[in-house]
């Protein structure tokens, strides 16, 4: 596993190296004799490679692949054409199945490097798909003197790579993608005024398509009507104010989405999950980790929509949701009502209500990537729950947390679900008790 410096070190150095393993962000890692590491996209485990060092800090380099000497038996030929220049996927050159043992270890080597724990072997589900799984995609689209630019930010950071579609989005989005792309005029001026638009486009269960966008500035408002009255399964289009609130639609005010046997509004960018088989199968895993809930108090944090709650209150727990999101909590309200259950749903911070719920028998934690405020982490050891079921989608954060925790509370479970093929994403499941 060695490194032969061809020059001194600095930015331009060509160097051999043989890549160790993939960690958290995608790339390979290759360990130099002086223990200073080097980080090198698009490579495999195993492989033996040239590369010219692009990025320098004084423990570790990041370089560019200049030439694969020996190439790992996980390297495949990516589907995309716009692989080597699109920052949007880290892994589609690695065999599927070598994707997941990459993720099993990137897991692993947060919890030991960061957490201090040493997990059980980390078990990561797969995805029902490898492609096509995506609902939900975003795209930045620049307006310049040479014309429009609207795709997905370059590996390098230089620029965008225009796209014309995208092999992770189901079907429906590409279709609108294309049809958006031919139909919004030259300047790209029947979409909202703006030197930089976000641009987010997501389908239903039935292949419906709405179109958020973001960064609209002083008007330009009139195409979108034409925009949703010519591009047949483009029902809604909305346009986003601060802290992305809806500030106006076109077509549909929202776009209804099957939830866990329930249907919810979804407008603008409302989170959901974006892979939506295999969030069913991560749903159930989280409901088995709770145990038998009935007449139980049970308290899930960044609730959402509110679908795993309320399927929590049907198995008899006494279930309170919290979430930040009004709209979602108004949502989650309404199907519980509809169902005839007594469950509670709060729109509140997590980290300013979790002291009045806690202790409960379980605890369901959602947060975002930014992971629990330490408020929370307090409020668990101060009021210590029976379990604790954390939900993350970066095992750094995660791991961060569990060493919070750790004091008064021991890890009894750990699962890893693939939701973000061809991706360095994963979410990952752990299930804590209490020490006493």
């Amino acid at each position: 596993m060695g490194v032969s410096r061809k020059n001194a070190g600095s930015e331009g150095e060509a160097l051999e190296l043989t890549i160790e393993s993939i960690v958290a962000g995608g790339d390979g890692l290759a360990r130099r004799p002086d223990n200073c590491v080097v980080f090198v996209p698009r490579t495999a485990p195993g492989e033996r490679i040239e590369a010219t060092v692009t990025e320098e800090r004084r423990q570790w380099k990041r370089a560019r692949l200049t030439k694969v000497v020996e190439s790992s038996p996980d390297r495949v030929d990516p589907p995309c054409p716009h692989y080597e220049r699109c920052g949007g996927c880290q892994l589609q050159h690695i065999e599927y199945g070598a994707q997941l043992s990459a993720k099993a270890g990137i897991v692993a080597d947060a919890f030991r490097r960061l957490g201090g724990l040493e997990p059980p072997p980390v078990e990561v589900t797969l995805s029902p798909l490898e492609l096509g799984y995506r609902n939900r995609i975003s795209l930045v689209l620049r307006r310049e003197a040479e014309g429009v630019t609207a795709g997905f930010h370059a590996l390098d950071g230089e620029g965008l790579v225009d796209i014309d579609a995208c092999p992770l989005a189901e079907d429906p989005i590409n279709q609108v993608w294309g049809a958006l792309r031919a139909a919004w005029g030259d300047g790209a001026a029947e979409l909202p005024r703006g030197h930089e638009l976000r641009l987010t486009i997501r389908t239903n269960h039935e292949g419906r398509v709405g179109l958020a966008i973001d960064g609209s500035r002083g008007g330009g408002h009139d195409g979108i009507a034409r925009l949703v009255k010519g591009i047949d399964i483009l029902d809604s289009v909305w346009i986003l104010g601060d802290r992305g609130a809806v500030a106006r639609h076109a077509g549909s005010e929202t776009m209804p989405e099957q939830l866990g046997g329930y249907e919810i509004p979804l407008a603008g960018t409302a989170f959901t999950q974006v892979n939506r088989a295999g969030a069913d199968i991560m749903n159930g895993y989280i409901v088995s980790q709770c145990g038998d809930v009935s007449n139980r108090r049970v308290v899930d944090a960044y609730c959402g929509f509110g679908t795993r709650t309320i399927a929590l209150a049907r198995a008899g727990a006494i279930v309170v949701g919290i979430d930040f999101d009004t709209a979602a909590i108004e949502a989650a309200s309404r199907l519980a009502r509809e169902a005839g259950l007594g469950a509670v749903f709060i729109a509140a911070r997590v980290e300013r209500r979790i002291n009045k719920e806690v202790p409960a028998d379980v605890v369901i934690l959602n947060p975002p990537r930014s992971g629990v405020s330490p408020y929370v982490t307090r409020a668990l050891l101060d009021r210590p729950s029976r379990r604790v079921v954390y939900v993350s989608c970066d095992p750094a954060t995660l791991a961060r947390d569990l060493k919070r925790l750790s004091s008064g509370y021991r890890l009894i479970g750990c699962r890893a679900f693939d939701l973000f093929p061809q991706t360095s994403h994963v979410e990952t499941i752990a299930t804590l008790s209490p020490t006493w």
